[in-house]
């Protein structure tokens, strides 16, 4: 007998949703017959993938928002709420460097640095405080899914701001699955290795590449489907008992004490 993963009747909303994993995560849960509201800082990106959802034959709107304001996110929630008719499904997908590439600790600018910890923790922490008011609100029950990193697993030379605000949000995480347990209402938080978004792939030469494969134990990079499938599976009746919980997925890349090497 095959079990499957039906979200028919629930409304999810997808930060970061206009490309890569946000859209691959967005997909999943269409497929699954949730409607989605897809969240991007690009108001093109956000409304291509929301095409691409109404493909899959459920109802979807696009709304851009800047994440990293406490203000339009709030605003973002109250209308996909009063878009879709409520929130039952949260994905906060924002993050990345903010443009900023690696660099040693030393090197970084207060301006870099805030921009990553905002684009990351700040953005995700609105989020979820906007997502968490409306399902209290709406009666309690519901899923928030956030996303984190496996750098948060290891140090990250070149990368100290980002690994640090991603385990940030490791920790808001399990906080909150403890502070929202009484309104029913889970939170958990998944964390990719090297995923061959475009903009990822179009970043890493194939040398790059080659040695990140070395030091992966199944030898493999992901795609932005193979995190939405855990996302998915997170949201769903099947994962019910569980919140609080980090899911790491990166093809066993945290069991490898070999990496490349960054040039600081």
């Amino acid at each position: 007998m095959a079990i499957g993963i039906d979200l028919s009747g629930q409304t999810a909303l997808v930060t970061g949703g206009g490309a890569g994993i946000g859209r691959g995560i967005c997909l999943r849960l269409a497929r699954a017959g949730a409607d989605v509201a897809v969240a991007d800082l690009r108001e093109e990106a956000a409304e291509e993938t929301a095409e691409l959802v109404k493909g899959e034959g459920v109802r979807s709107l696009a709304v851009r928002v800047d994440a990293t304001d406490a203000g339009a996110v709030a605003g973002m929630v109250e209308v996909v709420v009063a878009g879709l008719g409520g929130l039952d499904i949260a994905v906060n997908n924002v993050g990345m460097t903010a443009g900023h590439g690696t660099a040693a600790f030393v090197d970084w600018t207060p301006e870099a640095v805030r921009d990553v910890v905002g684009v990351n923790l700040l953005a995700t922490a609105y989020s979820c405080q906007a997502e968490a008011r409306a399902m209290i609100a709406a009666g309690g029950g519901g899923c928030i899914v956030n996303v984190s990193s496996g750098e948060t697993t290891r140090p990250a030379p070149g990368l100290a701001p980002y690994g640090a605000a991603k385990a940030g949000i490791n920790h808001l995480t399990q906080t909150l699955a403890v502070e929202l347990a009484p309104h029913r209402i889970r939170v958990n938080a998944v964390a990719p290795g090297t995923t061959l978004t475009a903009q990822v792939a179009a970043t890493l030469s194939e040398e790059f590449q080659a040695g990140l494969l070395k030091a992966i134990p199944l030898g493999a990079l992901s795609e932005p489907d193979d995190m939405a499938k855990v996302v998915l599976f997170l949201c769903s009746d099947l994962a019910g008992h569980t919140t609080g919980q980090f899911v790491l997925s990166d093809n066993g890349a945290f069991l490898s004490r070999s990496r490349p090497t960054y040039e600081l």
